[in-house]
């Protein structure tokens, strides 16, 4: 790196723990948010190609992305284990100016994250077929839900290199790499499988097949260019032979902090797993009904893991500066910007419920069963956005096993008992079972909030 480009960082470096903390919590979160948001397209679009295929199979073509989206949700909630660790130790080291340690995490972190893909994919290939038996898929929509789950796993394989290279790149500080890959993959995504699915010249049309494999193009491509930005070297960070490996303490350092976010992510998905299954009970037109909404409240995480991933930035740096009062407003001034947008949100998913399900489906009972639901939920944002936010900045500083025994309880103390009784119980269809979520989401933003309030994260050693 040259003397410019070292000048640069050092100036960035010092913005983040000097500077207007109003100011840089902002610039911290908006290339994360762009982000985000071009992350939600790729979902996004997918779940509008299949809505809009022919009516004979557009209800089943739903269901297998929803299926897929959620198995997704999965394999990121266990590379997280890598992830949270990632971010933490990178961005105290950086705090702390120790940018060789820094280096050495992201390299075995990266290590990780492709035995992880790897992993993934041996185990999502042969169990597709669970999947779809579980969730008491028959038929057509078995059958792409199978085949969808078994592209898409080598996708995630490349997207698992992504989301930890993200993640270091984070912890340094440097929010627009992440950025500037994500908006490749977005744009490879709608590209290719728009041209894949309705065909083009001598390409044939390819129905719902052609969603997944250009879901795969794009997140393969997005996996290996992390890895070509990290091996030419970026804000200090490069791969390099000789740390490229997974022995020694740094890796059991990532783990001691990564284990329990990973448990959380996988308590939160086994839950999320069995309320689909409770959902797929109520019929297919609640079960599509409810793939649409949650792509659409997925908008919510947009901002808020946008904010989230400022406060783990500039928490960890400011503990590995021993900056405890910074790391305490940081985390507090990135739940009040955040929140001011759940607001606009809140409204926006309260009185437009009628036309995003008229956009999104053209099957009336889809939309009968899911514009009164979305309106409810519409009212649970906010706790939403508190939660995910301070999580983010809990881990930023290490403290991962408080937020899972908080997932734990709500997740199966709230939510799983309370859509049973609400959406089977009392037939109450999917605004009975969709009232488990909210309590869910409420308990899980008040109990986070608290415990970072409570200031006892600041104590933990990473």
């Amino acid at each position: 790196m040259d003397a410019t480009a070292t000048d640069a960082e050092t100036t960035r470096q010092q913005k983040l723990l000097n500077g207007p903390l109003r100011q840089t919590v902002l610039l911290l979160a908006l290339p994360v948010f762009a982000e985000q948001f071009l992350s939600f397209c790729v979902g996004f679009y997918d779940t509008f190609l299949a809505g809009h295929l022919s009516r004979d199979i557009s209800t089943a073509a739903t269901a297998a992305v929803g299926v897929a989206a959620y198995v997704g949700w999965l394999a990121s909630m266990l590379f997280s284990m890598v992830g949270a660790g990632t971010t933490a130790l990178v961005a105290r080291a950086r705090g702390a100016g120790d940018m060789a340690e820094a280096n050495r995490v992201a390299n075995r972190s990266v290590a990780m994250s492709i035995v992880g893909g790897v992993l993934f994919v041996a185990i999502i290939v042969p169990a597709a077929p669970l999947f779809a038996s579980v969730l008491k898929l028959e038929g057509t929509a078995a059958e792409i839900t199978i085949r969808y789950l078994r592209f898409d796993a080598i996708g995630m394989m490349f997207t698992s290199v992504g989301l930890v290279g993200a993640a270091a790149l984070r912890g340094c500080g440097n929010m627009q790499m992440p950025f500037w890959i994500h908006g490749t993959i977005n744009v490879l995504n709608v590209l290719v499988s728009t041209t894949l699915v309705y065909g083009l010249g001598p390409i044939p049309r390819m129905g719902v097949d052609g969603i997944v494999l250009g879901t795969v193009v794009a997140r393969t491509s997005g996996g290996l260019i992390m890895i070509a930005v990290l091996a030419r070297g970026v804000s200090g960070l490069k791969l390099m032979p000789r740390e490229f490996h997974l022995r020694g303490e740094t890796v059991r350092r990532i783990l001691r902090v990564g284990i329990p976010a990973a448990a959380d992510g996988a308590i939160m998905w086994s839950g999320h797993f069995l309320f689909l299954r409770i959902i797929g009970s109520l019929g297919e037109a609640a079960f599509a009904a409810h793939i649409i909404g949650i792509r659409i409240e997925a908008i919510t995480y947009l901002p808020a893991v946008a904010w989230g991933a400022a406060a783990a930035t500039l928490i960890g740096q400011s503990l590995g500066a021993h900056d405890i009062e910074r790391a305490r407003h940081a985390g507090r001034e990135a739940v009040l910007q955040c929140g001011l947008l759940g607001v606009a949100i809140t409204l926006i998913f309260l009185f437009g419920a009628e036309q995003i399900y008229t956009f999104m489906h053209n099957d009336p009972a889809v939309r009968a069963a899911g514009i009164p639901a979305f309106r409810m939920v519409a009212c649970f944002q906010i706790p939403l956005i508190v939660a995910i936010v301070f999580v983010s900045g809990l881990r930023g500083a290490g403290d991962t096993r408080y937020p899972m025994l908080i997932t734990a309880f709500s997740t199966f103390g709230l939510r799983l008992p309370l859509a049973y009784l609400g959406g089977v119980v009392l037939d109450g269809g999917l605004i009975g079972a969709w009232i488990g979520m909210c309590a869910d989401m409420l308990a899980r933003g008040v109990l986070v909030a608290a415990r970072f309030l409570s200031g006892k994260w600041t104590k933990i050693r990473v």
